[in-house]
């Protein structure tokens, strides 16, 4: 029944799949409370009710279902639907989501322990969580790891995987990868300095909405030192 209720999910018929995940979530079904409050939280299928997503993915988390986790600690970080802002709160929840394999809870953990926030700062720690995030594929925790290693925080300072994180994130179209793996080219930083390459890569992540990049390439191009 579950698997039904996904497939309807996957197809947007979201009125059947309302139906099942309703059913299934009233019988204590974890997966299907935590599907069913992101409807809610989405309004897909049915009216936004902020009340119906706390409630739900309060007892899918009491079950430790992983993005039942994440979703809350996220409403944590927010201060939004019905809770309170709590960062230690929302680090302890992201925490539980991550050891149970969510690539974007690593992600997350990893940033509060670069920035200390909810926790005690521990840039170690947060290399591992962005190196399991990375392992993953997360291109977020790619570009991260890529500047820790540039920058020698929690982990030995290593220009050549530096490059290699940002190439992972740029490969993946993550603007702020595209961004710094096109600095690295700029300044010849774990690559062989090339900079039409640098611009190339710059130009992509203006492409993208990257602000850095857009400020970058006007400025070039109000100097007429590139045509486009």
């Amino acid at each position: 029944m579950l698997q039904k209720a996904h497939d309807a999910y996957n197809a947007g018929n979201f009125k059947t799949a309302y139906e099942l995940y309703s059913a299934l979530a009233e019988q204590g079904n974890p997966d299907a409370q935590t599907s069913l409050a992101f409807m809610h939280q989405k309004e897909q299928g049915c009216q936004k009710d902020e009340t119906k997503v706390l409630a739900l993915y309060t007892k899918a988390a009491e079950a430790k279902q992983p993005y039942a986790l994440f979703n809350l600690a996220i409403l944590y970080t927010s201060g939004t639907g019905g809770v309170a802002h709590d960062q230690f709160k929302a680090y302890e929840l992201f925490m539980e989501a991550a050891i149970r394999e969510v690539p974007p809870a690593m992600y997350e953990v990893a940033l509060m322990l670069e920035r200390g926030l909810g926790c005690l700062q521990n840039f170690s720690e947060a290399a591992f969580w962005y190196e399991e995030g990375a392992k993953r594929g997360h291109l977020e925790s790619f570009n991260n790891l890529g500047v820790l290693y540039k920058d020698g925080h929690g982990v030995p300072l290593d220009e050549k995987r530096c490059f290699i994180c940002f190439k992972k994130a740029a490969e993946g179209g993550l603007p702020e990868g595209l961004y710094n793996l096109g600095l690295l080219y700029d300044q010849g930083i774990g690559c062989e300095m090339n900079n039409d390459t640098a611009l190339d890569y710059c130009r992509k992540a203006a492409y993208k909405g990257h602000e850095k990049a857009k400020k970058i390439i006007q400025s070039l191009q109000e100097e007429g030192k590139i045509v486009f």
